[in-house]
């Protein structure tokens, strides 16, 4: 199966901040493209962190006003966490300021992958790294939603070609296959059960597949063979042993 990389929706103009840059400057650049974060890179593009406009107004909260006296920390009597918040509190630069360590995408991570990561850590954006780990675009929600807005005639084309001719070795239009908004629907006979089930989760996880709808019969119910009676032999027999 062809699954979308995170290279091929990434966005490659990234704008980008180091450890130096003052915060005035971060909040001028997230203002002038727009954009809600963006990561903190060292002198070989290698990213140490992320800063988004959730920091900057925290550090702008945790500042005294103008009438409220200022206040000495005992920094030696807080916990670690209490410390780099303190220290945040009072940072200047990106890189005093920024969240760490980042989370990140690699360009040849499927679009999933990067869902299930965004998902995982509950971030808006992943900075994206090449095979050195260098920084060569980022990612966002917005970007990973483009992979449900493949059109069905390419999804019943990856169906048809990849999973029952490729896979499963099926004469061509031996199941009938149609796709309306996403959702696939297999309307065939086959002959085992388990094809049924290789068939219905490869597709499942096809890029752009909102649905399978199960239409298939089958000859033979394999799942009921006792182990010492199945013959495993064919075409599709490593997928189901991965499965």
């Amino acid at each position: 199966m062809r699954h979308n990389k995170v290279g091929s929706v990434m966005t490659t103009e990234v704008v980008r901040a180091t450890y130096g840059t003052p915060l005035k400057e971060v909040a001028r650049l997230l203002a002038a493209h727009r954009i809600s974060g963006l990561p903190v890179v060292d002198d070989e593009d290698k990213v140490i962190g992320v800063i988004s406009e959730t920091d900057l107004v925290a550090r702008q909260a945790a500042t005294p006003g103008p009438h409220e006296p200022h206040r000495r920390l005992a920094f030696s009597g807080l916990t670690r966490t209490a410390r780099r918040q303190a220290a945040k509190a009072h940072a200047r630069t990106a890189g005093r300021l920024m969240s760490e360590p980042p989370v990140t995408a690699h360009a040849d991570d499927t679009v999933v992958e990067a869902a299930r990561t965004m998902a995982r850590h509950q971030v808006e954006r992943l900075p994206v790294l090449d095979e050195a780990d260098r920084l060569v675009g980022i990612v966002t929600r917005r970007d990973l939603l483009q992979v449900f807005l493949r059109p069905d005639g390419d999804i019943r084309d990856e169906v048809i070609e990849d999973v029952l001719g490729r896979t499963l070795w099926l004469p061509p239009r031996s199941i009938d296959v149609s796709v309306v908004q996403g959702v696939v629907t297999l309307t065939g006979h086959m002959e085992r059960k388990s094809e049924t089930v290789i068939a219905l989760s490869m597709i499942a996880r096809i890029d752009g597949v909102v649905g399978v709808v199960d239409k298939l019969t089958y000859r033979l119910d394999d799942a009921r063979l006792h182990p010492q009676e199945q013959a495993l032999h064919g075409v599709a027999d490593d997928w189901l042993r991965k499965m």
